[in-house]
């Protein structure tokens, strides 16, 4: 376990700074402990929020500089904030026993830290209560998807990037009201296999669910029909990256959208449209490759602006 940390955050470090630069740092009490949050909020007010939930290893910061996030945020005049993990990880509704990486200090309450950051942000006229969206990378896609299922009331729409279920999290997942949701998925992605069970990587654990499961999951939980509706291969734009992508719609009642991205060939890696690593071969061995036909940020902002 110690030596994936080190492998996970040598990938982290390999990665380059790029699209923006950070927004303000601040932090937050929840129950006696301080919790760090990076916040960039734009001139209007209220505006739409969206919290940005790192992967196992990193933090907040390291999502600022990794993805197109903020530069999204500026051109389209919503908030973005990135709350940190406590020991760069997120307490979702998986096992401790059934996690990679890092865990959070034991009793962490990570519903309640981003609870509270909403509620901030709504109380002080930066953020719109009926435009809160939440995302998230790996284990900070488990954290989005642990959100849904506990406070379904404060989201307008929510996305998971190359994380599916497992069987503790699903059965303890009771959403109160259907959530829109963006899935985002790699089928050769070496930790969170695509068809489930246990990845290809020596540090994978078992047990997840396939992404074709874990779809059937949020289709019912959104009273959708359970067969695929139209699938669209999109266009290949980067023939380099080793992978494609395949948009899979729903079939379900307006305003309750359930979307797959599924990555062909791609890795443990959220697509984007600007390289995440110095060093393509070393990450790419350690996560697969990642695409760059489509870019995360931009395609998830699109399906979030589409709710309420």
């Amino acid at each position: 376990m110690n030596q994936l940390i080190r492998v996970l955050m040598i990938a982290s470090v390999l990665a380059i700074a790029s699209v923006a630069r950070p927004a303000s740092a601040d932090t937050i009490s929840i129950g006696g402990v301080s919790r760090s949050f990076i916040a960039q909020l734009p001139d209007t007010k209220p505006a739409p929020l969206v919290i940005v939930l790192h992967g196992n290893t990193q933090t907040g910061a390291d999502i600022t500089t990794r993805t197109a996030w903020p530069a999204v945020a500026r051109r389209e005049r919503f908030g973005v904030v990135f709350p940190d993990g406590l020991n760069r990880a997120w307490a979702d509704l998986r096992l401790a026993t059934k996690r990679a990486g890092r865990a959070p200090p034991k009793g962490t309450d990570d519903v309640a830290f981003i609870v509270k950051l909403i509620e901030k942000y709504i109380a002080d006229g930066s953020a719109d209560p009926k435009r809160i969206y939440v995302t998230g990378i790996s284990n900070g896609g488990a954290m989005a998807l642990t959100l849904v299922c506990a406070r379904a009331d404060l989201f307008a729409a929510a996305a998971s990037v190359i994380i599916d279920l497992t069987d503790e999290s699903a059965a303890a997942c009771h959403p109160s009201r259907p959530v829109p949701l963006l899935m985002m998925n790699g089928t050769a992605d070496p930790l969170i296999p695509y068809q489930g069970g246990r990845g290809a990587s020596r540090f994978a654990v078992e047990d997840f669910w396939s992404t074709e499961k874990t779809l059937a999951f949020w289709r019912r939980a959104n009273g959708c029909e359970a067969r695929d509706g139209a699938a669209t291969d999109l266009e290949d734009r980067d023939r380099a990256d080793q992978s494609t992508v395949t948009k899979i719609a729903s079939r379900c009642p307006p305003g309750r959208d359930v979307v797959l991205y599924r990555v062909n060939g791609g890795g443990h890696r959220m697509p984007g449209s600007i390289a995440d690593t110095r060093f393509p071969r070393v990450v790419n061995a350690l996560l697969g490759p990642q695409n760059r036909d489509i870019d995360g940020a931009e395609t998830i902002w699109a399906f979030f602006k589409n709710f309420p």
